[in-house]
């Protein structure tokens, strides 16, 4: 049994790889902090693209994705972004819930698990 850790550090991985599994830690916006959640989202779905990309996979092969919304009435706007995001007809299962995050400017937080 092989794991295999990138980005890592004391506290977690970015990106844990458990035989065919690969696990992304929950992402937050560091560049658009205070924008909107269709410009958070865009730039946490651009950084999973890199980070599957570590792991030997892409977005074609999620699993399963857990979205936390600081405010669940932005919902709409976050899937008009997921929708164009995603591979059609490889939708992952998903969960989308309202959450507080670690702050008020960051609106949005994803967690997504792929398959090799």
């Amino acid at each position: 049994m092989t794991i295999q850790r990138f980005e890592n550090g004391p506290r977690m991985s970015r990106v844990v790889v458990h035989n065919d599994t690969v696990y992304l830690a929950g992402l937050t916006a560091e560049a658009t902090v205070g924008q909107s959640v269709a410009e958070q989202t865009k730039e946490i779905l651009g950084r999973i693209d890199g980070l599957l990309k570590q792991g030997g996979t892409d977005k074609s092969k999620l699993l399963q994705a857990t979205i936390w919304l600081q405010d669940i009435r932005v919902v709409d706007e976050f899937n008009k972004v997921w929708d164009a995001w995603v591979v059609a007809g490889q939708t992952p299962a998903r969960a989308c819930i309202e959450a507080r995050l670690q702050s008020p400017a960051k609106m949005i937080e994803i967690q997504v698990t792929a398959a090799r």
